[in-house]
């Protein structure tokens, strides 16, 4: 595994900081004190549960258990960096690029900062890492074609429409961008 796997990402209003299996194991419980303490910040307003996390990550508790530096490769929450430190959102691979060299990636704020351009901020700073792994030849995200907000996002960033997606959850459209 890369060694730089685990460095904070800072960016002008958010510090970038490694999700670790402790801190996800402690969301699992709904042990929301011990994630504070994990994290060193106020925890987030939506508190999530195992679905959440499920849908999120993608695997079971059990799978990022016995692989968490894979599972949990490059997720990494979002802290405010003014006054009081709070997680506001996150940004997650959906694990390690593996052979193909696609790191498949989603993000999440809470409401009460939408529209602020910090999801834009954050996964910038994301795929900008990503992009430099070694492992890595191209970041994809997938989105419903009728969330403008997360397009908006994945346009900003400058990921291209490049196709569609079944899943359970109906059709999802899939933006990348490659290794320049």
């Amino acid at each position: 595994m890369d060694s730089r796997l685990g460095e904070v990402l800072v960016t002008e209003r958010l510090l970038l900081e490694p999700i670790t299996a402790p801190m996800i194991e402690a969301v699992a419980r709904g042990d929301w004190a011990e994630l504070e303490r994990l994290a060193n910040a106020r925890g987030p307003t939506i508190r999530p549960g195992p679905e959440l996390l499920h849908r999120g990550f993608g695997w079971s508790i059990d799978r990022i258990r016995r692989n968490p530096e894979w599972r949990l490769w490059g997720d990494r929450l979002m802290i405010a960096r003014d006054g009081e430190r709070r997680i506001i959102g996150s940004v997650i691979f959906h694990g390690h690029p593996g052979e193909e060299g696609d790191a498949e990636i989603g993000y999440g704020v809470e409401e009460a900062v939408r529209g602020q351009g910090l999801a834009t901020e954050a996964t910038r700073a994301c795929v900008a890492w990503a992009l430099q792994q070694p492992a890595v030849l191209s970041v994809s995200a997938t989105t419903h074609p009728l969330n403008r907000a997360s397009i908006r996002v994945l346009e900003k960033l400058g990921m291209k429409h490049t196709g569609r997606r079944e899943e359970h959850i109906g059709e999802l459209w899939v933006y990348s961008i490659s290794r320049p």
